[in-house]
């Protein structure tokens, strides 16, 4: 064979093979996801298991009962037939060969004619052993070595009172190679008194087996019709119970989707699938009610850290007012007088700062943060971010870093919630680098550009990473602020990248520093697919040890267009941790000796 052929022989058998494997997995994935299916193919299959057993021990049966009855009918007739030979044969004197002869030859003749026999054909033949002048009589010659053998013969002598049966295969008259079923029966008679001769009776069972197969026939139609009566039947029942379990599905689906008005329908009615229709619209009903509930809870309570925040802001103006005169006379007081009113100018403007950020978390709780956006180059806002945070590095003693790409960082973004991010981000650094340096990575690609924010100071456990982005969250609450701060200032970060439709991950060790990234979509509502940098870059300071963060997939947070969720903080995307909302900048870190690697987004 060719070697192309083959080739092309087992490329055919291949793609036969994946065709078949494919289409397999295709139904018994199907077969899985359907309980309808699953429901009938397992009635199918113990019916047919059922109506196999049961045909099997008919067939036999039948067939048992057809042939048992036939065979005695033979072996009456036969025994019947020898006996009207041997009495023949007595009855008529012969004294010569051409004598014996006539007689076997009218014996044979008369035996289908007068004796209602049923066989169709007879074999009369001398004793085997024996030699003798007269021929054998047959009415088919050419059977006679065919189906009368030797072994035949010498069961048929040794038998001196029973007969002998031998099933055989009869050849057709019209077409040699068909063979029918029979039988033939052996006796022996006395010709002569010097004579002993083997008669054998060939009887068809051709008309049983005809009515056996009929008989199969019939068996097998009604199996297959009892199977399509019972995958009917089957199904409809199926049918009728499942369909109501999916419609039941199809609402759950759409109440968890937020449509808390769907109701199950069929809940009239007295029988099971109506009393679960009805329980099931009864708990949708409470659902709902008790989400209006909450959500009437929730407004009212948005809308009173709302009205408190604008409330407090005219007394609280009042108050700086009077402690900017206080602090403008402070030169007259004593010490401690002026200390006290330092001290109140300062709580003042922590108050004022709590009070914008409580403003603008109640503006992302009730969905009403607007995104706007603009055209700007990433890397001239982490300069401008940068320089105004270098008298704090400077107060610390703390060296920024900043590594710029050289190709354009441009991207859709708020300028003001940027800023404020990375604002955020870089003082958070600064106050908890140790006096340990603080690197500034902007990094982009075809699709989104990021900033990762990196120092090397007392780091963050897994259980601080966790809650990183809790508002009002702090690791030590014993430690002191010394920038001051909200407590929201990381919850307010994360919100302002979701709604971006951009990502803000955390990642810390204990002892060797934090890094935050803040990945953002080249085009406004794009979903960032993979951020082009790793969380912690490789650090140029000697002696400096940091974590390999692998890449990880698209955030799940809101488009810019879509309402911010905030019904489970704590989650996060997968591969680089597990985030919260919370504040690290405004939260206060102390060191743990635990070494584990915590990534969270």
């Amino acid at each position: 064979m060719p070697h192309g052929l083959v080739t092309r022989l087992r490329r055919m058998v291949s793609r036969a093979r994946v065709v078949a494997v494919r289409s397999t997995r295709r139904g018994i994935a199907q077969w899985r996801a359907s309980l309808q299916l699953r429901v009938v193919t397992t009635a199918l299959a113990i019916g047919f298991a059922a109506i196999a057993v049961l045909g099997l021990y008919l067939s036999t049966s039948v067939r048992d009962g057809i042939y048992d009855q036939r065979l005695a009918a033979i072996d009456r007739e036969a025994a019947r037939l020898t006996a009207q030979v041997s009495q023949n044969f007595s009855e008529t004197a012969t004294t010569s060969n051409g004598e014996l002869q006539t007689l076997l030859l009218d014996t044979i003749a008369t035996l289908g004619v007068t004796s209602g026999s049923t066989a169709e054909e007879y074999f009369l033949m001398h004793e085997l052993g024996t030699t003798s002048q007269v021929n054998d009589v047959t009415t088919r010659p050419d059977l006679t070595d065919v189906l009368i053998s030797r072994e035949l013969r010498e069961a048929n002598i040794a038998s001196e009172d029973d007969q002998v049966l031998q099933a055989v295969g009869i050849p057709s008259r019209d077409d040699p190679g068909m063979v029918g079923p029979g039988v033939i029966v052996g006796s022996t008679v006395q010709a002569s008194p010097d004579a002993e001769y083997e008669i054998y009776y060939l009887y068809s069972l051709q008309p049983e087996q005809e009515t056996l197969s009929f008989v199969h026939r019939v068996l097998l139609a009604g199996g297959f019709g009892m199977l399509a009566l019972l995958g009917v039947v089957t199904w409809t029942m199926a049918r009728q119970t499942v369909t109501p379990v999916t419609r039941a599905a199809t609402v759950a689906e759409r109440l968890a989707e937020g449509h808390l008005s769907e109701r199950m329908p069929g809940a009239r009615g007295t029988d099971e699938m109506a009393s679960l229709a009805r329980s099931f619209n009864e708990m949708a009903e409470s659902l709902q009610d008790q989400i209006r509930r909450m959500e009437e809870l929730s407004a009212m309570q948005r809308r009173f850290v709302s009205d408190v925040s604008h409330e407090l802001r005219t007394p609280l103006t009042t108050i700086r007012m009077a402690s900017e005169i206080i602090h403008e006379s402070r030169d007259q007081m004593d010490e401690d007088t002026a200390r006290s009113a330092e001290l109140l100018l300062g709580q003042i403007d922590r108050f004022e700062a709590l009070l914008a950020d409580l403003l603008e978390i109640s503006r992302f709780d009730a969905g009403a943060a607007v995104l706007d956006a603009e055209r700007r180059d990433l890397r001239d806002l982490v300069m401008s971010v940068v320089e105004q945070a270098a008298p704090l590095a400077e107060s610390k003693d703390v060296r920024v870093s900043v590594r710029l790409p050289d190709a354009d960082a441009a991207a859709d973004f708020d300028p003001r919630r940027i800023e404020r991010i990375l604002r955020n981000l870089v003082v958070n650094a600064i106050e908890h680098a140790e006096e340990r340096p603080v690197e500034v990575t902007v990094a982009e690609d075809d699709r989104a550009v990021a900033v990762v924010v990196r120092d090397y100071g007392v780091g963050m456990t897994k259980q601080e990473v966790e809650h990183v982005f809790d508002r009002f969250w702090r690791a030590d609450p014993a430690r002191a602020r010394t920038t001051g701060g909200s407590g929201l200032g990381l919850a307010i970060a994360l919100e302002d990248a979701h709604l971006h439709a951009g990502r803000l991950d955390a990642w810390g060790r204990p002892g060797q520093g934090a890094s935050f990234r803040l990945t953002l979509p080249r085009s406004a509502g794009v979903q960032v697919v993979e951020p082009p940098i790793t969380m912690a870059p490789a650090s140029h300071e000697p002696g400096v040890r940091t974590g390999q963060i692998p890449v990880v997939g698209p955030p799940t947070g809101p488009t810019p267009t879509a309402i911010p969720d905030l019904s489970d903080p704590g989650e996060g995307d997968p591969g680089e941790g597990d985030s919260g909302d919370g504040d690290r900048g405004d939260s206060d870190r102390v060191g743990q000796t635990a070494t584990t690697d915590v990534e969270v987004h």
